[in-house]
């Protein structure tokens, strides 16, 4: 039931089972129609490699065909960038390539062509970088089983192509990371045969000399959940969210300015601190332009019963501009139905939540003088037809959100003077409910 919109770098597997398959999973689908001009290139490609090939696709990014029409010399006229592999070889022979072609007059023809390496297409990048003007085409590959990736960047000039740079990665991304007006080349690497996992910038200069800049990060990643650039006190930076044990995530957060990679998290354990539950990703809840990292905390009087009893309640942190950590709401967040509630300021350390497992609801309420819930200011009930829906909404239920056949809703006691101040009203619930 989660339905996430979060601008985000989303990781999607594909994990096969119970058979062996001699093919690529691109030949278990339908290609998709080719146009005219990707009719023309693929038969220009034909006529060079022969007719015993399969195409292959980049997994995300910008560029999701076998066919990438750019300028990639800079000449003023658009090159074409096919990816594809040999299927007249045996499987461990197997090569994936990249064929680049280019206009004779109106007709493409084949100019170049190399080998790549792994046999996956992860990601296409094409950019300049640093003050250099010449164009990149960066091709991140993997293995079979997208756990071994490598970045390269290669450099098309006058028919020949040359790589100038391989590296292995976990997550690559161009931008401006220092505001200098020039992009960065981003790469991620999680732990590997002893090696720290580490954040590495490059810049390329005049000469076409990469300059690296890099920090280690705090844990131990081998794999990275979600990745978003937010503000940090003026700078563009990098929330990492990163698995770390078995169903957790930390947070680590870098920046960068004239003279390298920074960290926010000096010492180890101020990350470690950030960690939670796998499915709580760092975002801009306010939208405010800087990310909040959610941290769980247990909610009040729960203290003393088992683990498998606690409810609890998530503190969104912010990074204030001493580069701490800093409490900005308390909420419930609610990662299986994908809501957030934020509490009213006036309910910090005040207020806590029980479930109601005969309504299946969530409640809402004060503490008392035993640090217990007592009175009850709010109940959320998650509707998962529209009759269920309807029969709430005609008990005095307000609809806070509908997606497809759910529909999320509140239900707020009559108001009663109440001498701890803790009511709220239908504008505060739907200032403070957040769908993700």
């Amino acid at each position: 039931m989660k339905a996430f919109k979060i601008l985000s770098l989303a990781f999607t597997v594909f994990i096969l089972t119970g058979c062996s398959f001699s093919a690529s999973i691109d030949t278990l689908m339908s290609p998709p129609k080719l146009s005219v001009e990707q009719e023309q290139i693929y038969n220009a490609l034909t006529d060079a490699a022969g007719t015993s090939i399969s195409l292959k696709y980049p997994k995300s990014g910008k560029y999701l065909s076998a066919f990438i029409v750019e300028d990639i010399d800079g000449d003023g006229g658009n090159e074409a960038i096919v990816f594809y592999e040999k299927t007249s070889l045996a499987v461990e022979e197997n090569t994936l390539r990249i064929n680049i072609l280019d206009k004779d007059g109106d007709k493409w023809r084949s100019v170049c062509d190399t080998s790549a390496d792994g046999t996956e297409i992860e990601k296409v990048i094409i950019s300049q970088l640093g003050e250099n003007e010449r164009i990149n085409l960066i091709i991140g590959s993997s293995l079979i089983n997208r756990s071994e990736k490598n970045v390269s960047i290669y450099n098309y000039n006058n028919g020949i192509i040359e790589r100038t740079f391989i590296e292995p990665y976990s997550f690559i991304d161009v931008t401006d990371l220092d505001k200098d007006e020039t992009n960065e080349f981003l790469v991620l690497a999680g732990v590997s045969s002893g090696s720290p996992a580490v954040a590495e910038a490059y810049k390329l200069d005049a000469e076409g000399k990469y300059h690296k800049y890099s920090a280690e990060l705090s844990g131990s990643f081998t794999e990275f959940d979600s990745l978003n650039y937010g503000n940090i006190n003026g700078n563009t930076g990098l929330y990492i969210d990163a698995a770390s044990g078995a169903g957790m995530l930390q947070t680590d957060i870098i920046y960068m300015d004239g003279s390298g990679i920074k960290k926010i998290f000096k010492e180890p354990q101020e990350s470690l601190e950030t960690l939670r539950s796998a499915g709580c990703n760092s975002f801009d809840i306010d939208s405010d332009g800087s990310l909040e990292i959610p941290v769980q905390t247990i909610a009040p009087g729960y203290e003393e019963v088992s683990e498998s009893e606690q409810l609890k309640l998530t503190n969104w942190i912010f990074i204030n501009e001493n580069e701490k950590k800093e409490r900005k709401y308390t909420s419930y967040y609610s990662v299986q139905n994908g809501y957030i509630f934020i509490f009213p300021e006036k309910w910090h350390n005040k207020v806590t939540v029980k479930r109601d497992a005969i309504n299946d609801e969530l409640v809402f309420c004060a503490l008392n003088e035993n640090n217990q819930a007592g009175r009850e200011l709010m109940r959320i009930f998650v509707a998962e037809d529209s009759a269920s829906a309807g029969d709430r909404i005609s008990t005095g239920y307000m609809l806070l959100h509908t997606k497809g056949d759910f529909s999320y809703l509140a239900y707020i006691p009559p108001y009663t003077e109440n001498s701890d101040g803790l009511s709220i009203t239908e504008g505060d619930v739907a200032i403070g409910f957040k769908y993700k």
